[in-house]
């Protein structure tokens, strides 16, 4: 698709195609160049949104499932279909290397192809009763319209991982994109109208003032759910303006995952894990290996077998097919990196592998020898530099997995089943990888504990999200 498109400058409200007094440009972190300028919503459009949402709800949650499910069917066909414009729409607005943008587009189709078969798997219960004059019925209703705020890193498999569930359960669902990705929510809206969709079931509005935005779904007690993926700072703000509400909530939040390599491990294995742990999408992912916990005897060892893996990653522009690591984001996304790193090495951390850095490119990098007090340790990084540190003792690194107040994701590589098993029950994270650097998938529940957030997407657990439980209470003489 050539840009500027007509409908890429829009937003989709309300079942239709609007333009807004004023726009925003959606930039190319790798070249600069404006893409798009797109739609800048605000409180009006919020406020027109939430009336389409309400007034179609009660239509919307009386269809049957199995309609759901075909239209969820038709739009999971019609991003398949386009998987290969999504794929560059990403790699253009956000700098995910194309090969990882076409990998992600059929992620974010599994979703919808899951929760197309999930939405006739919404089942009630029969529960015996005490008294023999009542029968007690328990059946699954949708929460209601929902409103949805997704990140930039993920433009296509957090839409869907959220979209999807919400409309399989009868929910309406409106989108707030993150504004330096919003194309890809827009293309992904433009399918499921295309494709048969019902139009105002599904809304996005883009929009470069994010508070302005969303005030007025946070404080309207028609939107009954709040669903967010970003920081932790964010989540909790957003998790105190709902409360006047009481509105369900799902908050998947900050990461900071560890990654510990024992002495019993395959090590060409782990170095081979931690290379997508770290740099899968340049390291720009809340799932992403924070810092790296190395058993002492084996740390020379890993360190020189990662070392030659993450040299040979090309960093370059993302539209290349041999492309492996592109751009942070944004400026904010570099300084961070940097500072985080100009920290380390302060205190005394060494670089073994990093180049210089050019416009919003960052070298992948590995520092040893960081001190237990670099920041690098009690901050999510979001980019491509690994710090690896040293643990001698299972007690040790038990303390290191334990440390900070994220609970989302940690990494674990033995051949010690009990010690999996033993870290795995002991250590506060709401997914665990054991010998595995990949273990996102839409069948299983992902979420955190701890400051990571509340609740989960994926699998049956992220369709119960959007469902509540209605007891009926049948008695007679």
């Amino acid at each position: 698709m050539d840009y500027p498109s007509s409908f890429l400058s829009k937003a989709f409200l309300a079942g239709s195609w609007i333009e807004t007094p004023r726009t925003f440009p959606v930039r190319s972190p790798a070249t600069g160049a404006v893409l798009a300028e797109v739609a800048d919503c605000g409180p009006g459009q919020a406020r027109t949104a939430i009336e389409a949402a309400a007034q179609i709800f009660p239509e919307w949650r009386s269809t049957t499932p199995y309609l759901r499910s075909d239209l969820l069917r038709k739009w999971h066909d019609s991003i398949l279909a386009h998987a290969e414009t999504l794929a560059r729409t990403m790699a253009q607005e956000m700098g995910k290397p194309l090969v990882e943008a076409r990998r992600e587009v059929l992620y974010a189709a599994a979703f919808v192809d899951w929760y197309a078969e999930e939405a006739k798997r919404i089942y009630g219960e029969t529960v015996p009763s005490r008294d023999p004059r009542k029968r007690i019925l328990v059946r699954s209703v949708p929460v209601g319209p929902v409103y949805g705020i997704t990140p930039w890193n993920f433009p296509a498999a957090m839409v869907t991982r959220k979209v999807a569930p919400a409309l399989a359960a009868g929910c309406p669902f409106v989108l707030k994109p993150a504004e330096e990705s919003p194309l890809t929510a827009l293309l992904l809206a433009k399918l499921w109208e295309e494709s048969g969709g019902w139009p105002a079931v599904f809304q996005v509005l883009p929009g470069s003032d994010p508070a302005a935005l969303s005030g007025p779904f946070l404080d309207d007690p028609r939107i009954r759910k709040l669903t967010f993926t970003g920081s932790t700072p964010v989540g909790k703000r957003l998790y105190e303006r709902s409360a006047p509400t009481l509105k369900r909530i799902s908050l998947e939040l900050g990461g900071g995952a560890p990654f510990l390599v024992f002495a019993e491990a395959d090590l060409e294995k782990a170095a081979a894990g931690a290379l997508v742990a770290k740099f899968r999408n340049g390291g720009q992912s809340c799932v992403a290996a924070n810092a790296f916990y190395l058993q002492k005897e084996i740390a020379g060892a890993f360190t020189r077998l990662f070392a030659e893996k993450v040299a040979s990653l090309r960093l370059g522009d993302p539209l290349d097919e041999t492309t492996q690591v592109g751009p942070l984001v944004n400026a904010q996304g570099l300084a961070k990196v940097q500072e985080l790193a100009a920290d380390a090495r302060s205190r005394g951390a060494k670089t073994i592998l990093g180049g210089p850095c050019r416009d919003l490119f960052f070298s992948p990098t590995l520092l040893a020898e960081v001190p237990s007090d670099a920041r690098i340790l009690e901050e999510e990084i979001f980019g491509p530099l690994a710090p690896l540190c040293l643990f001698e003792t299972e007690e040790e690194a038990l303390a290191a997995a334990r440390r900070g107040r994220a609970g989302l994701a940690a990494y674990l590589w033995t051949q010690d089943l009990g010690r999996a098993l033993r870290f795995a029950e002991e250590i506060p994270y709401g997914i665990v990888g054991l010998n595995d650097g990949l273990p996102s998938t839409h069948q299983a529940p992902f979420g955190g504990f701890r400051e990571s957030g509340i609740g989960r997407e994926g699998g049956k657990w992220g369709l119960a999200e959007y469902l509540e439980p209605q007891y009926l209470s049948f008695g007679w003489e």
